[in-house]
């Protein structure tokens, strides 16, 4: 079994066929999948798609941090009322973005740190976005080392040091379609990790892994990112799906 931690099948990029992309992927042997929350314009049909397919699609709760804007209080306000009300696999995706606009810069480290508190609070790992502020990133979670904070720094794309310092905090590195890309550097640094840091993910529809990048991403694919973490660390293709499998279990432990 392969687990994608990480993809938004709820999107209207999916809306057309996803039982279609639910079979290719068990056909890849793909069998559960982690929905991470954005904000409250797709609740709805996040937990939808959870609900339509029971034991395969498991519902993330947070606000995204490019979704922290002037409305940011009552956006959270609809996070906290929904873990309030049930169970959710993890807290996320939450962080720092600081991409494309830097105008909510304090706005998003106010979210990020309340949204901690409640994965604290509610006893759930954490799944971060992190986007041009990787640094900052793993300095608020250093901030609570020794408070049980654990998670996943989602599609990880930084140098050795910022891995070596995430697996030191024990998270993991959420590892996807970019590591097939040529230029990203990425392949270089996982050599040098330790696979029990690693768990799978696709961000579909997003980062496609080549030889479909491009194109719509899906579940499927994640047989690709398996294939090059084998080669980069010369073991076999199963033995990278169990170990990442295993991982993945750890941290969504009472999925």
């Amino acid at each position: 079994m392969i687990i994608d931690t990480h993809t938004h099948l709820y999107l209207s990029d999916f809306a057309a066929d996803i039982d279609e992309v639910i079979k290719r992927a068990g056909e890849e042997g793909v069998e559960k999948f982690y929905l991470p929350a954005i904000d409250s314009t797709e609740t709805g049909n996040l937990l939808a798609l959870e609900e339509k397919y029971p034991g395969k699609c498991f519902a993330m709760m947070g606000l995204h941090p490019c979704s922290v804007k002037e409305n940011y209080k009552e956006e959270l306000d609809m996070v906290y009322h929904w873990l309030q009300k049930r169970k959710f696999a993890a807290i996320g995706e939450i962080g720092l973005d600081f991409y494309w606009d830097k105008t909510f810069t304090g706005l998003q480290y106010e979210s990020f740190h309340k949204q901690i508190e409640w994965a604290l609070q509610f006893n759930l790992p954490v799944v971060l976005h992190t986007r041009n502020a990787m640094q900052e990133s793993i300095d608020v979670v250093k901030e609570y080392q020794g408070k049980n904070l654990r998670g996943i720094f989602h599609c990880f794309s930084g140098t050795l040091q910022n891995a070596l310092d995430i697996t030191g905090t024990g998270f993991y590195l959420g590892i996807g379609g970019v590591i097939t890309y040529k230029n990203s550097g990425l392949a270089e640094v996982i050599k040098e990790i330790d696979i029990k840091h690693i768990v799978l993910e696709t961000d579909a529809p997003y980062l496609t892994p080549v030889p479909f990048r491009g194109k719509r991403n899906e579940s499927s694919y994640l047989k690709y990112v398996v294939q090059k973490i084998a080669a980069i660390k010369n073991i076999p293709i199963e033995e990278v799906e169990e170990i990442t499998t295993q991982n993945a279990g750890t941290i969504f432990s009472d999925q």
